[in-house]
């Protein structure tokens, strides 16, 4: 019985993993892009504002990055947390020598209160917008832009 030379095997080997891979697709298999969008309030909605202090509304986002509190995502290159900012135009809503008004980076998940009692004027149309940041708060790029997502509503006192 004559046995393969190793070179031969060598090749056979990259032949099979080849159309292995073509034939399960892993080797066409790429990540998705970072996604990110507001689930509430809902675009046009009118939301009665909190009656604490900070005047807070609960805004959920949805995203296909794993949101953890900033610090904890490890190596895990598709995890990050939430940068809000109302009015992000402006820096009328921005909390007290912040450049945002609020971030889930504390505690992580798709929850994030918006700080209406930061605006200079809380009732109004006022549109929300969230930024999809990495462990370290910079912003998660997609074809060299931020991930980003604004909804616009009208807020009323309680």
């Amino acid at each position: 019985m004559r046995l393969m030379s190793f070179p031969r095997i060598t090749v056979l080997s990259a032949c099979v993993a080849a159309l292995w891979a073509g034939l399960t697709g892993v080797a066409a298999a790429q990540p998705e892009p970072a996604t990110l969008q507001i689930v509430w309030p809902p675009a046009g909605a009118t939301v009665p504002l909190g009656t604490d202090p900070e005047r807070a509304i609960g805004v959920l986002v949805h995203s296909n990055f794993k949101l953890l509190p900033a610090g904890q995502c490890g190596s895990d290159k598709r995890c990050g947390h939430i940068h809000m900012k109302i009015d992000p135009q402006g820096d009328t809503c921005n909390l007290p020598g912040r450049p945002y008004n609020s971030m889930n980076s504390d505690f992580g998940g798709p929850l994030v209160k918006a700080h209406f009692g930061a605006c200079t004027v809380a009732t109004g149309e006022h549109v929300i917008g969230v930024l999809l940041a990495d462990d370290h708060h910079q912003p998660v790029l997609v074809d060299g832009k931020p991930v980003t997502a604004t909804v616009s509503v009208r807020t009323t006192g309680p």
